[in-house]
């Protein structure tokens, strides 16, 4: 059986293309997915400052509620710290030595309060330097009152030994004396400044605490034993410079997270896509299985023979798409730096691991596919075959048809879920409902595009002469036809309309509910945080501390653990002046240390209440039981949970405020206040609003759906010229009866017309409906935010794809004879 279909390979490869290009493309960018996904767990850049350390010990940055199974998991935005305690711990193992260290912001500045290093700097304890290790260049070990900066750093800031210069960490800047100038090898990401031992741990503010312990003389299986019963992080090898750099952490979490979704996207519509392709290919060979079936071959060896054939082209296309794929996610996290996703210097992690599991995915997929579009040509009765490979079978079946319905019924139900969750879950879900009707009218096709053609048919055959009679007769007799080649271009509209408006009317009604609610008059704000003794010296008005921050939360759904990172806020108790909340019980006056507001809509699904105890974990991983004071309506702009101000800062690596709100306060005199601040400025209340990350999450979206609608594309591409040069024969056939070449095109060119046209409506409708039921439940009117002109544009692509592709496969079939192209095999 392998070596017959070999040989059909070999002979019909124009027949297989269409199939290859599918699972090729496909296979490449799911294996790019398992590269960013293993990236996310290995990948990273080269450690720096703990590069003499064997092993560096950090908190555990990932929560794991009890009862989860092993995905219920989420990775902490922040840093946690370690006890101190751990280091004696980590001594007590033979020839091992353990380094507190300290890490805290620190920015030397000009006079103009302008920062003079041309990267991130930060503070640490001298006694860390030996984990680079840094050594002195010139000069002595720090005093207090006195320095050591990195030579890269004392370059920059023009100073030497016995030189001062004005640090700023979490306060005014003050004066240091220089008193060294160490330098380590390797280039470094982050400038280095050292402090005498007691003035970085006043810096540092966190009693008994530590950012990481570094570890010299002992391997981690050691350090893990020790600390078998502790809450942290061992670390060593590559793994250190997550340890090392916050944005490596982030970036690691955020990989993870994004290659876990956008693969399964990209999974589902590569399967979609290849099962598409392949009944198409099976379907045109249907006189091919009906002459076998008349001979003799059973149905299981007409199977068989589609089975063998699907896996020696897709275990081909599988292993070149699967190097391909490195490219492909070289390309991503090249675009993902590009827009500040994941940082310039990162390294992927690429290993024969995913780039096995995408060929895996692939061959599954076509073999599954295979299964599906080979039951139709190995069930033909022998007797019948002939005829039945004469004439289009009529109408799809039963078992699909109920299928599809079924899809379809789930998807409108779907759609209804944001009026009842807001929020990017209810973004997610009318996604995923846009998807599952696209999936279920691709079941149905044959019968709604029956059912359209039946009414458009006439009319085509009315306006266009015999050009218009020739393209309704064929759309009414080859539906299926008709139908394979709208639902791509119908999944490339829907998809792309409703990944971009979901996410623009997301954000409208986040800024729309957030202006709203903030009524402060002025707002300060900083480059890297505003010190938290800000708020309290400010005269003549209120003022209220705002951190931005995040908390983790797992439910119990049925006997699995839901885990999400939710977007949170820490206030003052006298922020009731300047924000509205919209409270529904409670009050914001209440809001201390240990105490925490509800969305009322999160209240309700929890089922909390006034004086109940809510349980989740702070931004750090650190787990919190705090008791509710309010509940608001304002879950948009200030997400689902409302701290106090002081438990939301304890819980950040930078422990500073995002902004500061005032009301009331004379804008000379916070001038002058923020003056003593470098970095800091009071802007209008409107700049309280977070929209960096709106926008790189909007970019992060916008370059995912992108590759996806690219594969789509390649794909629509693929079966409209596979679907028109399978006509070649009844081209000639017509030619051949007195139809002239320029009537066949314009035949083509309205059965192009009535394919773009009938994708467009499809997919804006696909795309209409979830999005109308979104928009109406975070904004209240039914229109979607966005400009107009991407949904045309969107169109527009479509249609020219579309057309392009059937316009040059209909010229490229005509080119031959008609003699000779009616005598070749279909």
């Amino acid at each position: 059986m392998l070596s017959l279909a070999w040989q059909t390979v070999k002979a019909r490869t124009s027949g297989f293309i269409g199939a290859f290009v599918a699972i090729l493309c496909g296979t490449a960018l799911v294996a790019a997915c398992g590269i960013l996904m293993e990236s996310g767990l290995r990948g990273g850049v080269p450690t720096q400052r703990y590069a003499a350390a064997d092993v560096v010990v950090t908190g555990d940055r990932t929560v794991r509620p009890p009862g989860g199974d092993v995905m219920a998991f989420e990775h902490a935005s922040e840093q946690p710290t370690v006890p101190a305690a751990l280091a004696a711990k980590i001594a007590a193992v033979p020839g091992a030595r353990a380094v507190p260290e300290q890490t805290f912001p620190a920015v030397v500045v000009g006079q103009d309060g302008q920062p003079l290093a041309s990267k991130s700097s930060y503070g640490h304890n001298w006694d860390s330097a030996v984990l680079a290790p840094f050594t002195l260049k010139d000069g002595a070990a720090p005093k207090p009152g006195e320095v050591v900066l990195d030579s890269a750093l004392a370059a920059e800031s023009g100073v030497g030994v016995g030189g001062e210069v004005r640090i700023m960490t979490r306060s005014v800047p003050e004066t240091y004396r220089v008193a060294g100038v160490a330098e380590a090898a390797g280039r470094a990401r982050q400038a280095s400044v050292f402090f005498s031992e007691t003035e970085a741990a006043a810096l540092f503010g966190r009693s008994g605490r530590l950012s990481a312990i570094g570890v010299l003389g002992a391997d981690a299986r050691q350090v893990e034993e020790v600390l078998a019963h502790d809450h942290v992080t061992v670390s060593s090898g590559a793994d250190r410079s997550a340890a090392e750099f916050d944005d490596v952490s982030r970036t690691k979490s955020i990989l993870a997270i994004l290659a876990g979704s956008f693969g399964g996207y990209a999974v589902l519509v590569a399967i979609f896509v290849v099962a598409s392709t392949l009944a198409l290919t099976v379907e045109q060979r249907r006189r091919e299985f009906a002459l076998l079936r008349a001979v003799g071959a059973t149905p299981r060896q007409v199977r068989k023979l589609i089975g063998v054939e699907t896996t020696v082209v897709s275990v081909i296309a599988g292993v070149i798409g699967s190097l391909l794929g490195i490219g492909v996610s070289l390309g991503l996290r090249a675009a993902f730096a590009r827009i500040g996703v994941v940082p310039d210097d990162f390294a992927l992690s690429i290993s024969p691991i995913p780039l096995v599991a995408a060929l895996l995915i692939g061959v599954g997929a076509a073999r599954l596919a295979a299964w599906s579009a080979s039951r139709r040509p190995s069930s033909i009765n022998p007797v019948e075959a002939l005829g039945e490979a004469a004439v289009q079978k009529r109408d799809v079946g039963r078992v699909r048809l109920a299928i599809g319905w079924v899809l379809t019924a789930i998807g409108l139900g779907a759609t209804l879920v944001p009026l009842f969750l807001g929020g990017q879950i209810g973004a997610a879900i009318a996604v995923s409902a846009a998807l599952v009707l696209i999936i279920g009218l691709a079941l149905t096709g044959p019968r709604v595009i029956g059912a359209a053609v039946r009414v458009i048919a006439p009319v085509l055959a009315r306006s266009f002469g015999v050009s218009g009679y020739l393209a309704s007769a064929n759309v009414l007799k080859n539906s299926r036809r008709l139908a394979a080649a709208v639902t791509p271009l119908m999944l490339a509209i829907g998809f792309a309309v409703v990944n971009f408006y979901s996410q623009t009317t997301l954000t409208a009604a986040v800024h729309q509910q957030t202006e709203r609610s903030i009524t402060a008059d002025h707002v300060v704000t900083g480059v890297a945080g505003v010190p938290a003794e800000v708020v309290r010296q400010i005269r003549g008005g209120t003022a209220t501390s705002l951190v931005r921050t995040q908390v983790i939360t797992a439910s119990k759904t049925g006997d699995s653990v839901e885990v999400q990172s939710r977007p949170a806020n820490g206030l003052d108790a006298t922020a009731s002046g300047m924000v509205d909340l919209g409270v529904v019980s409670g009050s914001l006056d209440d809001l201390r240390a240990g105490t925490v507001a509800l969305g009322d809509a999160h209240a309700s699904w929890e089922d909390k209440k006034i004086g109940d105890t809510v349980e989740f974990w702070f931004a750090d991983g650190q787990q919190a039981k705090l008791k509710v004071v309010a509940t608001y309506e304002h879950d948009l702009a200030f997400g689902d949970y409302v701290l106090s101000a002081a438990d939301a800062r304890a819980h950040t690596t930078a422990g500073m405020d995002s902004a500061v709100l005032v009301k009331g306060a004379d804008v000379t005199a916070l001038n002058d206040l923020t003056s003593r601040y470098p970095g800091l400025r009071v802007t209008g209340r409107v700049a309280a609003q977070d929209r960096s990350t709106e926008r790189t999450q909007f970019l992060l979206n916008l370059v995912a759906v992108g590759v996806i609608l690219g594969y789509v594309a390649i794909s629509v591409s693929n079966t409209l010229v596979m679907s028109t040069a399978a006509r070649r024969r009844e081209f000639a056939l017509l030619r051949l009866v007195g139809t002239g070449r320029r009537q066949i095109v314009r035949m083509m060119r309205t059965e192009a017309l009535l394919t773009v046209g009938l994708a467009a409506a499809l997919g804006s409708l696909v795309a209409a409906v979830p999005l109308a039921v979104l928009a109406l439940g975070l904004t209240g009117t039914p229109l979607p935010a966005g400009s107009v002109l991407v949904y045309l544009g969107t169109l527009a692509g479509a249609a020219l794809l579309g057309l392009v592709s059937i316009a040059v496969s209909t010229r490229l079939s005509l080119r031959a004879k008609p003699i000779d192209t009616i005598g070749t095999r279909e």
